[in-house]
């Protein structure tokens, strides 16, 4: 089952999220954490956030999204920030369930467009990626 967040989620979300920073070799405060949660529970500053269950109420998966304006469109566009997959559920095609849903919950709010960033490196994701969306031509800095 894949829906939006609850606060009582948080038992099942936080391995999913300690294993996504784990993935990219990244640590955050324990503030950061707890309001980035507070905030993809809450919908707040256009953030949502995605939970897939198994039957047990376990966390399986997780997909944040960011809903912001843009210059391009007098609706909004969707950025997925984080997709993650736990690894008993890879192979289980919960990774392109997860993109669906970030698509519908982009429709429902209108949004112009959905994208996200991917790491070069990791071909297992971006497999999946080639299948549900292109690639486009621009190159991502940052300071």
């Amino acid at each position: 089952m894949i829906r939006p967040m609850l606060e009582g989620d948080w038992e099942a979300w936080k391995p999913l999220w300690d294993g996504y920073l784990h993935f990219y070799r990244m640590q955050l405060d324990e503030r950061t954490t707890r309001s980035s949660f507070t905030r993809l529970c809450a919908k707040e500053q256009g953030m949502l956030g995605l939970i897939a269950l198994d039957e047990r109420g376990a966390g399986l998966g997780l997909a944040h999204v960011v809903f912001h304006a843009s210059t391009w469109t007098s609706t909004s566009y969707c950025y997925l920030e984080d997709l993650f997959v736990a690894q008993q559920a890879r192979g289980t095609d919960l990774g392109r369930q997860l993109i669906h849903a970030v698509y519908a919950e982009a429709e429902r709010a209108k949004s112009a467009r959905v994208y996200w960033h991917a790491q070069q490196y990791n071909a297992q994701a971006r497999s999946l990626y080639d299948q549900v969306a292109h690639p486009t031509s621009f190159v991502v800095y940052q300071r």
